[in-house]
């Protein structure tokens, strides 16, 4: 029996509604293309800060890269000027996002200090000026992604996402914590509760889901209408697929093994590498690399040998060796 049902947006159907969390460094266009090879409702960028996307920083647009034609993909904007963010959206709307989703929860000390991330929600009406001119650009939904409150003082979150909703905002997205909390303690997902009940637009529960176990906990307590998984990605990037059919009735995707396993690493790694190049590539993996390995139990002597190797070609001729099963315990990872 389906758990969950499809959101309309308006002119984008997500369809199982569940998610991959924007994370910074993590969520680029090759993991998010992985991911989305599984069966995923959609997938959102890494971050993007707007004033440096329209300025071309080096380095910025590359986040928002979108692999047209790879289904829903999100673009997340960050920002402190209502100028820059709607120049931004109109820019990635272009470029072929179907959902533009605005960044007021990222609680980082090089964000906040900016006046940017969870920061708006210390400045709801300035926060609201944001909102409106990102509505006000462009023609696909703009969604919505958010913290409970500033701090334990500040649980102001139905408000700024009533507010969020007048000004046509199509979905909202809640991590359990506040901002101040960081990513330490568990996520309060029965907190979402209380912004699920203040709006009408659908709200989708993040923070500490990991599994299918924990999904269906976070819809329980929270009365969300879908889920969003980062960490839980991570070396696994099968799990929001696998959470999505048994919260849908759909078919469980395939989850890789052996030779498969090595192809489907080895894919990412050479992915990476195309993407950045091959020296910056090779860097950027390394995290990815280092998850996987986790998962497969890998020896540290032959874990340090696929971390530190500069050759790429060395790398993948470790991969079948470093990813080979040992036994339940590692499977079970």
């Amino acid at each position: 029996m389906a758990e969950l049902t499809p959101i309309d947006l308006g002119g984008a159907v997500l369809a199982p509604p569940v998610a991959l969390a924007p994370l910074a460094g993590i969520t680029d266009l090759p993991f998010r293309q992985l991911v989305a090879s599984f069966g995923v409702g959609w997938v959102v960028s890494e971050m993007v800060a707007s004033q440096e996307m329209v300025q071309a920083k080096p380095g910025v647009r590359e986040k928002a890269e979108l692999g047209l034609g790879d289904g829903l993909t999100a673009v997340q904007l960050a920002g402190r000027e209502a100028h820059w963010m709607a120049e931004a959206a109109r820019m990635v709307e272009a470029n072929g996002a179907r959902i533009i989703d605005i960044n007021m929860g990222c609680p980082a000390k090089k964000v906040t200090n900016g006046w940017s991330g969870s920061a708006l929600l210390r400045e709801p009406n300035h926060a609201l000026r944001l909102i409106e001119a990102v509505v006000g650009a462009v023609k696909v939904p703009v969604t919505l992604k958010t913290r409970l409150g500033w701090d334990d003082a500040c649980l102001n979150a139905p408000h700024v996402a009533r507010r969020a909703e007048e000004a046509g905002v199509r979905m909202v997205t809640i991590h359990g914590r506040t901002r101040c909390q960081f990513y330490k303690g568990q996520a309060d997902w029965a907190a979402i509760r209380r912004i699920r009940e203040a709006v009408s637009i659908p709200v989708i529960a993040n923070g500490d889901i990991l599994d299918l176990g924990g999904a269906r906990e976070a819809l329980r307590l929270s009365g969300a209408d879908g889920v969003m998984i980062g960490r839980g990605a991570q070396g696994a990037p099968w799990v929001p697929a696998q959470v999505a059919a048994g919260l849908t009735g759909g078919g469980a995707p395939e989850v890789p093994v052996g030779t498969d396993l090595v192809i489907m690493v080895s894919g990412h790694y050479e992915a990476m590498l195309t993407f950045y190049g091959s020296a910056l590539g090779a860097k950027v993996a390394r995290k990815h690399l280092g998850w996987y390995m986790d998962r497969a139990g890998t020896p540290a002597d032959l874990r340090s040998l696929v971390l530190t190797s500069p050759e790429p070609a060395r790398v993948l001729r470790l991969l079948p060796e470093a990813l080979a099963e040992r036994g339940a315990e590692a499977r079970a990872a």
